[in-house]
């Protein structure tokens, strides 16, 4: 499934800090080794819903990335530095592959 960013979402990735690039978010998705989670907070609800990960880049950077799964592909809704918090949510609940 190809992973699809707007130019919105393709500008506000480059505005973090770190900015997280479109090669790091490919790395995230082939180094997942846990289920994604679905985001479930009533602020968050999408149709259909949005998933999301902690993926690890080939250089051990964790980032956090937020995605909805459509018919054309992949969409990136956001992605940021994964903190410890995440991290330890996204370890308890997510189910390894």
């Amino acid at each position: 499934m190809p992973l699809l960013i707007s130019d919105r979402i393709r500008e506000k990735l480059a505005g973090k800090n770190p900015p997280v690039s479109e090669q790091e978010l490919v790395q995230c998705f082939a180094n997942q080794t846990r289920e994604p989670l679905i985001d479930l907070r009533s602020e968050h609800l999408t149709d259909p819903p949005t998933r999301w990960f902690v993926g690890e880049t080939d250089y051990g950077r964790k980032i956090k990335i937020m995605y909805v799964n459509r018919q054309e592909g992949t969409h990136i809704k956001s992605a940021y530095d994964a903190d410890q918090n995440i991290i330890r949510i996204y370890n308890k609940y997510a189910k390894p592959l």
